[in-house]
Parts: C-alpha cells; sequence; structure tokens
C-alpha cells in the first residue's frame, strides 16, 4: 500500500482514553487525610486507568481497592516489597482501570538487591475498542544515579519490547525520578540511543502540556519543601510511536493534585494525566 504522505495513519481516532500517573507517597504523614484529597482529585479527573506509584497494601487493605472502588475503576493488580513508612505493609505500583485487565507481569530493573532498584508492572487493559498496554514503572531516586536510572531503562525497554507489539497503543507511565533533559528520559523519547530497539515514545507533557514547566517535584508544595532539591518535571505519561489511527497519540496533559484538598496537598509528587487517542 503506498504511503499517504496526508494521512500517515489512516482517519485519526477522535475518541480518548484519559490515562493519570500519581506517586502517592504511601503512609507517610496524615496519610488518612492525604488519601481523601488523592481520592477526590481523581474522582475530579475521572481517569479510565490510573498508576499509582508508592501505593500501600497490607494483609487487611490495599490502598487501589480502596481508591478503585470509590472511581468506578474495580480492576487493579499490586506488585512491591516492604514498606518504610510507619504503618509498614508493602509499598509498591498499582494499575486501577475500568475494564477488565488481561496478561499482567513484572520486571524488576536494575540492580535487585541495592536501595535504588526500579520496578515495572505491566497489564494488558481489555477496553471496549481493543486493548490497551499500561505498564506502570518507578526508576531510582537517588538525584546522583543516572547511570543506575539508564540501566533501567534498558531493561524496562526490552519488557516492553517483549511483551508488546504493533497491534494495540502502549503506555508507560509513573515516577521517573528523572528530568526531561536528562539521558535516562532521552533514551526513551528518541533523543539518544534508545532503550531497545523499536521502542520510543511521545512525552505526553511535552506533547500536549499547556507550555508550562509541568513541575511534578516542587518546592511550593509543603511536604517536598524539607527537602532542599530544586522544582523537577520527574513524572511522566510516555505513549509508543502513535499506531493506526494515530492510537495511542496524546492530545491533552495536565496536572493532578497541585492545589490544596480542603488544606491538604495529596501527595509530596503532583500526578499527571493524559487524555491519549483511543
Amino acid at each position: 500500500m503506498p504511503h499517504d504522505i496526508e494521512r500517515p495513519y489512516g482517519p485519526l481516532i477522535e475518541s480518548t482514553a484519559r490515562v493519570a500517573a500519581w506517586n502517592v507517597w504511601d503512609r507517610y504523614g496524615p496519610w488518612e487525610d492525604r488519601e481523601k484529597a488523592i481520592l477526590a482529585v481523581l474522582r475530579e479527573a475521572a481517569p479510565d486507568a490510573v498508576v499509582l506509584v508508592e501505593a500501600w497494601e497490607d494483609d487487611d487493605a490495599a490502598q487501589a481497592a480502596r481508591l478503585g472502588g470509590a472511581l468506578g475503576l474495580p480492576h487493579t493488580v499490586f506488585r512491591g516489597g516492604e514498606s518504610r513508612a510507619p504503618a509498614g505493609g508493602r509499598s509498591g505500583i498499582a494499575l486501577l482501570s475500568r475494564w477488565p485487565l488481561g496478561r499482567v507481569g513484572e520486571r524488576r530493573l536494575g540492580d535487585r538487591t541495592g536501595a535504588d532498584g526500579g520496578l515495572a508492572v505491566h497489564a494488558r487493559v481489555d477496553g471496549p475498542r481493543g486493548a490497551l498496554q499500561l505498564f506502570g514503572a518507578a526508576l531510582g531516586w537517588k538525584l546522583g544515579h543516572s547511570a543506575q536510572r539508564q540501566e533501567q531503562v534498558r531493561a524496562l525497554g526490552a519488557y516492553v519490547r517483549e511483551t508488546t507489539g504493533r497491534d494495540a497503543p502502549v503506555v508507560v507511565a509513573g515516577d521517573f525520578n528523572a528530568d526531561p533533559d536528562s539521558d535516562e528520559i532521552r533514551m526513551l523519547t528518541g533523543r539518544a540511543a534508545v532503550s531497545a530497539p523499536g521502542v520510543v515514545f511521545y512525552d505526553a507533557w511535552e506533547t500536549a502540556g499547556d507550555g508550562t514547566p509541568g513541575y511534578t517535584w516542587s518546592g511550593a508544595n509543603p511536604w517536598t519543601e524539607p527537602v532542599l532539591w530544586p522544582d523537577r518535571r520527574i513524572d511522566y505519561v510516555f505513549s509508543a510511536w502513535p499506531r493506526a489511527g494515530g492510537a495511542g497519540h496524546p492530545v491533552r496533559c495536565g496536572l493532578l493534585g497541585d492545589r490544596p484538598v480542603d488544606g491538604v496537598v495529596p501527595s509530596d509528587h503532583y500526578g499527571v494525566f493524559a487524555d491519549l487517542r483511543y
């Protein structure tokens, strides 16, 4: 079939799915009040799928189920390890979806034994207009660990490549602990040698944000102020190079939780949502 320069993806899909990513800071601080604020923000945003980083779970309850039940996102998966928060339990990545989840998996990224490793959790979202391949990711947090994060990104790219094809949108979202101009993020967006052959993503904020820096770690947030780190955009929704019909292409992207709810800032990170053609 000859290449159509005017419509390289064919007729563009006009409908969208909303994907949100948010580091919700486990059970630190006044976590019950914060969780109420997180719920209020997500309810207003009305996402179809959510990646929660530093979600919590213990033997009695799970944050994914608590939030998912209230948001109409009943399909959830959680993977993680021992929490360092005062309440204990487990901390990790949760995926929440309006639609059923098919194949589910996880991949430890980079160093499996150190304190600054990474994690990716995958689920196939079986939505009404076909599958959506969703990955939640968290990379190591230390400022000086770009080399470690690059190793983690290569492991993430290999995981995406071996798990997905080109028949469905692929979304990778979460807390990457790296600025847009860092080598590890440039690997994901094709500005440096990619993490795996054919694995390249659009940064939803860059593509469809409002033109502001979009900081998700901000000194204006009272929870982050004591850390004395600079303002940074470190939380992302990435979508793979668009599929047929432009599926996966970001058309809108915004922040979540950047204002107090009843006097409570929901988390130490601001979240990100993106509307993707689907």
